[in-house]
């Protein structure tokens, strides 16, 4: 089902696993198997594949190094770039060493290229073994400059395990000011992880692939941590039956909509209702319009007015941040049904611990949708500090206000107050304007309505409104200028879809 390991866990298996193998074995298949990949991105006549291999000190050079003879020996032009073990402070792997010679025993030339001097040559691949999973310390130096001109070559960037410089279990760019390869494709090794799907990793690390080295299934431990996937909520699509009305499906309460932000409940609203709920209401903070002339199947009510039970509560969208808005919010937080908070939601409870204290205590389902400055006012720290260690920021979320909590951003990560955490891959930079987060959260209150669990809709809303703007782009109406409204008729197509598929 996905798992995502920790880079502890991964030593840990491949510890167990070298036990039970001659020695090198593992880095030996690691070679081969990255070769393999090598090869499909090379021309068809491999004689003529100028191939750039750099290799490290450690032992993610040695893999490179079993590359760079399996690439040789298939006749490509492989020039090789290590850099010795005396930069490891004098101790490489014995594994590393017969690497090191099988490379030096086939037609690879050992070189040094000068980072400005990369761009003279046409390669048609560079293969990145400078650093592996353990990387702590910012690249810099030499070192630095040739990422930074490797970056800039017009070529496939092949990343064993994961991209130099990337940090694998949080995505973030190892150091304040830091530079990591942006590869164009990574094969990871022994188990999937998670720097690899979320932060900066989606933009670095390319079209990952695993590969698991013949390890024992029974050598790897369950993990607390996972790749979203249908799988994870498909029991909870149902076909709708016949005999049925609009009670049969719940109803959602947005509450928001202060002077200037209609817009925000608005969508929210309108992507409940549009993803089936059976009865939406837009309370508004703001004396609301007569009607939605688009959408007029929406009832819109003033905030200070609106019934509480019986609905699942949206709070959030537009709901800024005047007396009324403190108190509507106030009224949401102490209803007993299920609760999703959002935006200007987020930021008055941070504000108010007491509250928070409150929203820690309910017994009903709550849902938090922030992005990366609003978990940040949540947990006292900063945007960057959230952003160096995104699963670490929404367990932490999660475990304090006893809420599933959906970090949005690249690679949004879902926690339960358990430490459970899913990251997302579907989406874009579509996603990437004003009002996309607000669908989102009106999709996962419609869900909720409908009797979905807290912890399913969170899944399926955050992967169906990804997998919304994947298909606009593909359709070729993004990434660019997409708007929020454009998502909600493609997030009720790919629901339909998938209840057609999966629906019982």
């Amino acid at each position: 089902m996905n798992p995502l390991y920790s880079v502890a866990e991964i030593r840990s298996i491949e510890h167990a696993a070298a036990q039970r193998l001659p020695a090198g074995a593992l880095m030996q298949r690691a070679g081969q198997a990255a070769a393999n990949a090598a090869l499909d991105m090379l021309p068809f006549s491999t004689s003529r594949a100028k191939v750039l291999v750099l290799a490290g000190p450690g032992n993610n050079g040695g893999d490179a190094l079993e590359v760079a003879a399996h690439l040789a020996f298939a006749g490509a032009q492989v020039s090789v770039q290590q850099f010795g073990c005396e930069e490891a402070g004098g101790h490489c792997s014995p594994e590393r060493e017969a690497a090191l010679q099988r490379a030096r025993g086939s037609k690879a030339k050992f070189e040094r290229i000068a980072p400005q001097s990369l761009a003279e040559q046409d390669w048609n691949l560079v293969i990145d073994g400078l650093f592996g999973i353990g990387l702590t310390r910012p690249i810099e130096g030499e070192k630095r400059a040739l990422v930074e001109a490797v970056n800039a070559l017009p070529c496939n960037r092949f990343a064993l395990d994961v991209p130099s410089g990337l940090d694998a279990d949080t995505g973030a760019i190892v150091g304040p000011d830091g530079v990591a390869i942006q590869a164009t494709h990574t094969i990871t090794y022994i188990g999937d992880k998670t720097g690899l799907y979320t932060c900066a990793g989606r933009d670095y690390a390319g079209d990952v692939q695993l590969a698991r080295l013949d390890i024992d299934p029974a050598l790897y431990p369950s993990t607390h941590c996972h790749l979203n996937d249908v799988k994870f909520f498909a029991r909870h699509l149902k076909k709708r039956r016949h005999n049925t009305h609009k009670g049969s499906y719940g109803n959602v309460a947005v509450v928001g909509g202060a002077p200037g932000m209609g817009g925000a409940i608005t969508l929210a609203a309108r992507a409940a209702l549009l993803t089936g709920a059976g009865r939406v209401y837009a309370y508004h903070i703001d004396v609301p319009p007569a009607y939605d002339s688009t959408q007029p199947e929406l009832m819109l009510r003033r905030a200070q007015d609106f019934a509480i039970e019986g609905a699942v509560i949206v709070a959030g969208p537009g709901l800024g941040a005047l007396d009324d808005s403190r108190a509507a919010l106030a009224k949401s937080v102490h209803s007993s049904g299920p609760l999703l908070l959002d935006a200007d939601a987020l930021n008055l409870l941070s504000q108010d611990s007491a509250l928070q204290a409150t929203v820690a205590e309910r017994s009903a389902p709550t849902v938090m949708t922030p992005h990366p400055l609003e978990a940040a006012r949540l947990l006292g720290i900063t945007s960057d500090a959230v952003q160096r260690n995104r699963p670490g920021a929404a367990r932490d979320l999660a475990a304090r206000l006893n809420a599933i909590v959906v970090l949005k951003g690249s690679g949004t990560v879902l926690a339960k107050p358990d430490g459970h955490t899913v990251v997302n891959t579907t989406g874009n930079p579509a996603l990437a304007t004003a009002g996309t987060g607000d669908v989102l959260a009106g999709l996962c209150g419609s869900l909720l309505a409908q009797g979905w669990p807290a912890w399913e809709a969170a899944l399926s809303a955050v992967w169906l409104h990804g997998m919304a703007a994947d298909v606009l782009v593909t359709e070729g109406l993004g990434p660019i200028g997409v708007t929020a409204s454009e998502l909600i008729p493609a997030i009720r197509t790919a629901l339909n879809r998938m209840v057609q598929m999966h629906g019982r």
